[in-house]
Parts: structure tokens; C-alpha cells; sequence
């Protein structure tokens, strides 16, 4: 069985070498692991690995968490969908949310007066399963975030679909890296971040661009 040690090891070393495929350095490439169902544990240990970055999909077991492992020296993700009612769950416990597409959550984030950076997701594969809005939607949401005090809007999430060949969904993850042109174009921004690729096609997100990767299973096995 990899430990853990080795899992970063090895993951680390592909985005290198993905990264010297796309003439990119890979300091612009954050390694957000996924920690969903992982225990306080072993995100403990990846920490003393070198970890810094974490990325939890469900409020109520990222809440336990974050409360025992603090926030010191390391930065919690939100990345999975945000209920109205959970909003003031996610306040001064994350530094990012990557999920981010409505007008609400955005407005509710905001009243709690803590400082989070926002990525919009997108549902760039339009799949009825997952969330994420459209780009006439995003194109709405950015119209709104002057007049927002606490939330920072810095870039876009997607998530592609599972497919055997990674090569299948570049595509998207390119359109994905444009629509971020676009919008910055439009709307004079300066958002620079691309969450996207997970274990199976983070390498051929991050000859697309990608600044982030979500990695669970590659880190941490198959989920049980």
C-alpha cells in the first residue's frame, strides 16, 4: 500500500511533468487534496507531508474538521455545493469556495463581514447531475460583485466529466481557460484562477492552464 508520502511524491511529479510539457512553471499550480470522508488523521499526516491546501464537499463534516485541526498555516477549500442553510457554516472557516453559482450565496457570504476568495462554477459539460451555471449566468453574477465588501471574486471551477481518456474533456478545460480571458476582457477584472482536473485528467488540465487541482483519490486511495 502507497503511504501517503509517497501519493504527494508521486502526484507532485506529474505536475511537474505536466507543467514542462505546457512550458509552465509548477508554482503556478496549487494542489488542493480532497478530503472528503478522510479522517482529522490523515489530513494531519498530509500536513506534516507538506501539504497546505484542502478542499472538503460537505459542510457539516468540513465543519468537525477545520474545529479540530485549525486553520493555522493552511488553507480549507470549499469545493462541493453550498446550502443557504449552511452558509454561516462556511464563514471564517474557509479561504476559498469554488462553488459558487448564485447571486444568494454570494450576498449571504458577504453579510457574515469575512474575508473569502470566490470562484464561479461551471457547468461547462451540461450534466443534470451537477451544478454550476452557464456563461449568460456568469455574465449576471459578475454584473452584481462591486458591490460586494468581503467576497473576492478570483477565477472559475468546472468539473469534467469521468472519462477513460482524459483527452476527451481538454476540450472543456480549454473553454474553460477562454471563458476566464473573456470575462476578465468584459468585465475588467483580473481573476487568475482555474480550478480544475481531478486524479483521473489533472494533467491535461494543467497543460490547459489549470492554477488548481483537486486530487483525492491519487493522494489518498478509493474511497470505501
Amino acid at each position: 500500500m502507497t503511504s501517503i508520502a509517497d501519493s504527494i511524491k508521486i502526484v507532485r511529479g506529474k505536475i511537474e511533468k505536466a507543467c514542462g510539457k505546457a512550458g509552465r512553471d509548477p508554482g503556478e499550480v496549487t494542489l488542493v487534496a480532497v478530503t472528503k470522508t478522510i479522517g482529522a488523521e490523515k489530513i494531519e499526516m498530509a500536513i506534516q507531508c507538506g501539504l497546505k491546501h484542502f478542499g472538503e464537499n460537505y459542510v457539516q463534516e468540513a465543519r468537525a474538521k477545520i474545529d479540530h485541526i485549525g486553520r493555522e498555516g493552511i488553507h480549507w477549500h470549499m469545493i462541493g455545493y453550498v446550502q443557504s442553510n449552511k452558509v454561516k457554516y462556511i464563514s471564517g472557516r474557509f479561504d476559498f469556495i469554488h462553488s459558487v453559482d448564485r447571486w444568494e450565496l454570494l450576498e449571504d457570504l458577504d453579510k457574515y463581514g469575512k474575508p473569502m476568495k470566490a470562484l464561479f462554477e461551471l457547468n461547462l459539460a451540461k450534466e443534470a447531475t451537477k451544478h454550476g451555471t452557464d456563461e449568460d449566468g456568469l455574465k449576471r453574477l459578475l454584473e452584481k460583485v462591486v458591490s460586494l465588501k468581503y467576497i473576492k471574486p478570483v477565477g472559475l471551477m468546472t468539473m469534467a466529466p469521468y472519462v477513460d481518456d482524459p483527452e476527451e474533456v481538454r476540450t472543456l478545460f480549454s473553454t474553460l481557460r477562454k471563458t476566464l480571458e473573456k470575462m476578465n476582457r468584459e468585465f475588467s477584472r483580473d481573476m487568475k484562477e482555474l480550478s480544475m482536473g481531478m486524479s483521473s485528467d489533472f494533467e491535461v488540465a494543467i497543460e490547459e492552464g489549470a492554477t488548481m487541482v483537486r486530487i483525492g483519490t491519487a493522494l489518498f486511495g478509493e474511497r470505501i
